[in-house]
């Protein structure tokens, strides 16, 4: 990466800059996941190294502007990894996933007052150009950590329907705002039902988005569309579904 940075090196690399390439780095981030998902070994072997390649470019220009060396974000995840899990690394204890999370976000919380940063409040972590199914899985989770939320499932779905209540109430006699509202609460309340079964909302929906390209691929090869009745089509999904 140096090289194509230098002089007489390339020319593409050598235009880019920090924003520029954010949108590379999202790209291959997402093609990391369809490589998992496929369960596509060989690729995601690739597509890792497309990923790293980022890590690299970004450390390279910071390199040149004398802002800091990719061997100074390797020490430094090194020794978070270590400050982080003193129940393997010092005398530490934690007996279950949950005890490391919840020391591990005190640590942080710790480092943070050492370092003399403003506080902030516990939802100001989270990224808010993340995509909106982990911002709400992520700012759901940080509240449930000190106690505001549900106390089981049962209640959750029982808000989940309370919603669909609302939405046909939006549907029926709202504006166009209060029903994308509706629409924005429903969704929000899945994403918690999602967290108490454990499930990645976000990788949940590409999945099924997966399943149904798949499917509908099928159907796109055995009917004339446009042109087929819906019942022809609905038929050829069976068929589809039936399959797998």
């Amino acid at each position: 990466m140096a090289r194509l940075r230098a002089p007489g090196g390339c020319p593409w690399d050598r235009e880019q800059n920090f924003d520029t390439i954010k949108p590379y780095l999202l790209e291959e981030t997402y093609e990391v996941f369809d490589a998992i998902d496929q369960r596509d070994w060989s690729g995601l072997a690739e597509e890792l190294g497309d990923l790293m390649l980022q890590a690299v470019f970004y450390a390279q220009m910071a390199s040149e502007e004398d802002k800091f060396r990719i061997d100074d974000s390797l020490d430094a995840i090194s020794e978070k990894l270590i400050r982080r899990h003193p129940h393997v690394f010092a005398d530490g204890t934690a007996k279950t996933s949950d005890d490391v999370k919840r020391r591990w976000d005190e640590i942080k919380a710790d480092e943070k007052k050492d370092q003399g940063k403003p506080h902030l409040g516990r939802l100001d972590s989270v990224p808010r150009q993340l995509p909106a199914l982990v911002e709400a899985q992520q700012i759901s989770s940080k509240a449930a950590a000190v106690g505001f939320d549900w106390e089981n499932p049962e209640q959750v779905i029982e808000k989940l329907n309370e919603e669909l209540l609302e939405l046909a109430e939006a549907r029926r006699n709202g504006t166009p705002g209060e029903l994308e509202g509706e629409i924005g609460d429903l969704l929000f309340v899945l994403v918690n039902l999602a967290r108490f079964f454990k499930v990645d909302p976000e990788q949940a929906l590409r999945k099924t988005n997966a399943k149904f390209r798949k499917r509908f691929s099928f159907v796109e090869s055995h009917a004339t569309l446009p042109g087929a009745t819906i019942g022809e089509m609905e038929a050829l999904w069976q068929e589809a579904k039936a399959r797998e």
